[in-house]
């Protein structure tokens, strides 16, 4: 079983293709009502974790548990009590909001209002719409209220921002402080050190398939900071995105 505070527990967690090793033998725990963060480079394992704790990947070596259920074994009851926003959604075209709403409600035996729902994630004047004419942060918020439908224990998102504009990425972030004050535990990746900086209770950093570093955003930056870190112009301190590519020492990758 879960220790009492801790909803996600994921110990020595491996996933290899062939010859490669793409999330290499990785622990951590995350706590209920948390807002957790995995920030990493290009192919540093993020998604690829996500998506062996969503049951859409085996696990090759170590375990997982969400609420005290084993991952590997137990597929429905993990996917009865997670939700998921996955980076580009997808949904029926031609087919109302209220109506997606409704049909993916169903799918885990629920009935629920959609306008509650629509509300919930401002998008009731959009109920009569189709998904593929709302825009880019409007489809984000609408595959949050769908991944939502069935009260979900742990909600995961991965690189939720990405393309939106600086008003629908806040927006976002509104709104998954929102999910988190509801009791819902989030597990999100981000390229976005001031998002992860902002939101998440306690980030990881992944870089080739390990962990590098685990704790709160601020320790981090402070722990830089004692190392003698400056930057080459004046600034009042470091920031996140300083500890991510201190601890990765990458540039750009593809």
């Amino acid at each position: 079983m879960a220790k009492q505070d801790n909803i996600v527990e994921v110990k020595d967690l491996k996933k290899i293709y062939g010859d490669n090793t793409v999330v290499d033998g990785i622990s951590f725990e995350v706590k209920k009502g948390e807002i957790f963060g995995i920030l990493g480079p290009n192919g540093a394992g993020k998604t690829t974790t996500l998506e062996m704790l969503e049951t859409l990947r085996p696990i090759d070596g170590g375990s997982a548990s969400i609420d005290g259920i084993d991952v590997a074994s137990n597929a429905q009851k993990i996917k009865s009590i997670i939700g998921v926003q996955p980076q580009t959604p997808s949904f029926e075209e031609k087919t109302k909001l209220t109506e997606l709403i409704e049909i993916f409600s169903s799918f885990y035996g629920e009935k629920v209002n959609p306008m509650k729902f629509l509300k919930d994630v401002q998008l009731e004047e959009k109920a009569n719409s189709y998904p593929e004419q709302l825009s880019g942060g409007q489809r984000q918020r609408f595959s949050v209220a769908v991944a939502l439908v069935h009260s979900p224990k742990v909600f995961f998102l991965d690189e939720p921002t990405t393309g939106l504009d600086p008003q629908a990425r806040r927006n976002l972030w509104e709104l998954i402080e929102q999910v988190r004050d509801k009791g819902v535990t989030v597990i999100m990746t981000t390229h976005y050190m001031d998002e992860a900086e902002l939101l998440c209770d306690r980030v990881a950093i992944m870089d080739n398939g390990k962990i590098i570093a685990l704790d709160k955003p601020n320790k981090l930056i402070k722990n830089l900071l004692s190392k003698g870190f400056k930057k080459s112009q004046h600034v009042e301190q470091a920031n996140l995105e300083d500890v991510f590519i201190d601890m990765t020492g990458k540039g750009l990758r593809d």
